[in-house]
């Protein structure tokens, strides 16, 4: 039962007798009560009730059901997963189902039986545990896809979510991010996860190749097409048949071969250079860029239609310095690939040069964070990693200001515990030890911030 009285549940009227019984008939629950919409809000900010009874007709105007509305669709918004049980006169069937269609889990007309209420408010809250539980288990055994990214940053975490949803499809991808944030390993992922991953995966660099010669890697040409063609060779759009191709760097496209691979997007048939049949073929494109390609369609060199094309699905990377904790997380994944490649065996980060390699801004981004733990590797001399290995100066802390300070607090709280995950290498036990925490307190934090 003590548990029960720590659950809030929020109830929302304006008359005084009737919150007064309500709070008296509830009382296993921590009842909170306002009588109007903006501290009725202000109570949701705070507690996060999983169950609120809610009367339409609130101050200013009793009368209208206006101001519930709002209340209902702005209690939603802020909370999607609370249950919301809606109050109404005897004769308001109309505005009672009104409700329901915008969300609600259910509603009363007045005058109701507090037994059936309960009743109802019981099975709320067993709903809302059930798909509190749900949640989790789907962190917990989503596919495997991306299994060579790491990362515990939110946003990246919403990037892998958007992959597994949009991998069964057929659409076309674009992917967007600085150089060395991991755009062909998003590509990797969305074939891995698509129907046609035991089909090839074929990738070109647009702007590795020169404009003479890209033409015939990617659509083929015939024996004889020009000097030097002894015989008929596919191009990669071809070879890609049945399983996906990425156009890496596509923003370096020449515009001759935009309008030739927009033709093949709208028409899914290719020509070798130099032949006359038209080869019809099934591939599914994703394509890369760190270029603005907007920007480039202004300036007049890149296709808009071609841009609408590729568009479909847009996924943008997040650099490397505004991604929560993944520089320590990386760091020390690579450590152990490097010190296993290069037989330096059990080796480590120090503090030092972990608080260095957390606070540099990697222009370079992974790649380059890669690159400087190679080299760590390689010039260490024990095995301690020191901040003299990575070659790194630490920066000055800056933090800026938030004034609500519930906010502040949770910002803060999620920032070091995604920071004490890095630093412990994803191990929640010493993650909770360097927190001061139980592992179940740090696993319920986790859990409450969406991490995993």
């Amino acid at each position: 039962m003590s548990s029960e009285k720590q659950r809030p549940l929020l109830i929302v009227e304006d008359d005084p007798a009737l919150q007064k019984q309500l709070r008296w008939a509830f009382d296993q629950y921590e009842t909170l009560t306002a009588s109007d919409r903006e501290s009725a809000l202000a109570l949701i900010r705070r507690h996060q009730p999983p169950v609120v009874t809610m009367d339409l007709g609130l101050p200013p105007d009793a009368d209208s059901v206006s101001e519930g509305f709002k209340l209902l669709e702005d209690t939603l918004s802020i909370a999607p997963e609370t249950k919301v049980i809606v109050l109404t006169g005897q004769n308001d069937r109309g505005n009672a189902l009104r409700a329901v269609a915008l969300g609600a889990y259910d509603f009363f007309a007045k005058p109701f039986e507090i037994d059936m209420l309960g009743l109802t408010i019981d099975r709320a809250y067993r709903l809302y545990d059930l798909q509190q539980e749900n949640n989790r288990l789907q962190l917990m055994h989503q596919p495997d896809v991306l299994a060579g990214l790491i990362t515990r940053d939110p946003e990246m975490l919403r990037v892998c979510r958007t992959v597994e949803k949009v991998a069964a499809s057929n659409v076309t991808v674009l992917v967007l991010g600085e150089s060395g944030t991991g755009k062909e390993l998003i590509a990797r992922g969305v074939h891995a996860a698509s129907s046609r991953a035991r089909e090839r995966f074929v990738a070109i660099n647009c702007a590795a190749i020169p404009d003479t010669l890209l033409e015939s890697e990617l659509f083929g040409y015939e024996k004889g097409a020009f000097t030097g063609a002894v015989k008929t060779t596919p191009g990669k759009i071809e070879v890609a048949n049945g399983g996906t191709l990425m156009l890496d760097e596509i923003g370096d496209l020449p515009l001759s071969l935009q309008a030739k691979l927009l033709r093949f997007l709208q028409e899914r048939v290719i020509e070798r250079i130099g032949g006359r049949q038209e080869i019809p073929v099934d591939v599914r494109i994703v394509c890369a860029t760190h270029q603005d390609l907007k920007a480039l369609i202004k300036e007049g060199k890149f296709r808009e239609d071609l841009f609408y094309r590729l568009a479909e699905i847009v996924v943008s990377l997040p650099p490397l310095r505004d991604r929560q904790g993944d520089a320590a997380l990386l760091s020390h994944a690579f450590v152990r690939r490097f010190a296993d490649e290069y037989k330096h065996g059990g080796m480590a980060l120090r503090e030092d040069a972990l608080r260095a390699i957390e606070k540099h801004p990697w222009p370079g981004n992974v790649r380059e964070l890669e690159n400087c733990i190679k080299r760590a590797i390689i010039m260490a001399e024990g095995n301690q990693i020191t901040l003299e290995d990575v070659g790194l100066a630490a920066a000055a802390d800056e933090e800026d200001i938030v004034l609500d300070l519930r906010q502040a607090r949770e910002v803060a709280e999620k920032r070091v515990i995604i920071a004490a995950l890095g630093r412990a290498d994803g191990n929640v036990l010493r993650a909770a030890e360097m927190l001061g925490l139980s592992r179940p307190t740090l696993y319920d934090l986790m859990h409450r911030y969406g991490l995993r």
